[in-house]
């Protein structure tokens, strides 16, 4: 599948900074005076920070997705140097990727005697330095978007009579723009697309529906970048490989582009992942509810 992903013309870029606050993912910062690209795995090519760039120096390119392989991506980040290599490590820790970040280490435990730094001096510099981004900007990425992961306490039984529910939310952020395909929660998940409106008809949304699944948002009619969702669906069912998709909508007309954007996502796909239909009314009754 053509995967789109952000390319920067280090030739051009003057180190500026205006385009880290606007990477939603944290995926860019300023490193020995130019922005890079940290993590590959966490870009979503939305391109949020391409308008902010005063130089030009970050497009958007297309390319032809290959599975995601660190080793591969540390044989280039070697190439920019220590502080790279330094940020892409703690990238990948702060987003709990420990099984891409014990990966990249090894790669440069093995790789020592090449490289023109110190792997002791990476590794001990890890948690200590933290390449400067924007102010307010720490993380190198919207606050509000950042990731996080709040997975409910188990055994958790609804008290009926409780005003107070608790949620059943696994993940932040929700919203189809602001989600990354890559991130952890995601993998091999139970996906429940929901229409904006339907968390707010339905009484039973997060103790029957949303409990024990990955959660993402859309509005069909006013949400604009059909085609952002459209890819990023389908990466979350090709590279994510999700088990399950359930697609939640309203009964009304509009909402059934939903569907439509899942299962055009599913046509990208080699993976033939199962889809449900789940139509809801507005008074909260489930109206269909039907494998497709």
């Amino acid at each position: 599948m053509i995967r789109e992903i952000v390319k920067i013309d280090e030739e051009l870029c003057n180190g500026c900074g205006l385009c880290v606050p606007n990477c939603h993912e944290g995926a860019l910062q300023i490193i020995d005076g130019k922005a890079r690209l940290i993590s590959e795995l966490m870009c979503d090519g939305l391109g949020a920070c391409l308008g902010h760039c005063p130089e030009g120096a970050i497009t958007i390119e297309k390319r032809e997705a290959e599975p995601y392989n660190e080793t591969e991506v540390m044989k280039d980040m070697v190439k920019r140097g220590k502080n790279t290599v330094t940020a892409h490590l703690k990238h990948l820790h702060d987003h709990n990727e420990t099984g891409f970040l014990q990966e990249a280490m090894d790669y440069l435990k093995l790789s020592k005697d090449a490289l023109d730094f110190s792997v002791d001096e990476v590794l001990d510099d890890m948690f200590e330095n933290k390449p400067k981004t924007q102010p307010g900007c720490e993380t190198g990425g919207c606050p509000g978007s950042r990731p996080v992961v709040f997975d409910a306490p188990g055994g958790i039984k609804l008290d009926e009579t409780s005003q107070a529910q608790p949620s059943m939310l696994r993940q932040w952020p929700v919203q189809l723009h602001l989600i990354n395909p890559a991130a952890p929660y995601f993998r091999n998940a139970d996906l429940l697309v929901a229409a904006d409106c339907t968390a707010f008809s339905m009484g039973n949304f997060h103790s029957h529906w949303l409990k024990g699944k990955s959660l993402v948002i859309a509005c069909p009619k006013l949400d604009h970048g059909a085609e952002i969702y459209i890819n990023k669906l389908a990466m979350l069912i090709e590279e994510a490989t999700v088990n399950t998709v359930t697609v939640m909508m309203m009964e009304v007309p509009c909402c059934g582009g939903l569907l439509s954007m899942v299962k055009e996502a599913k046509q990208m796909c080699s993976r033939n992942v199962p889809v449900k239909k789940v139509v809801v009314g507005i008074r909260g009754e489930v109206i269909n509810e039907e494998w497709v």
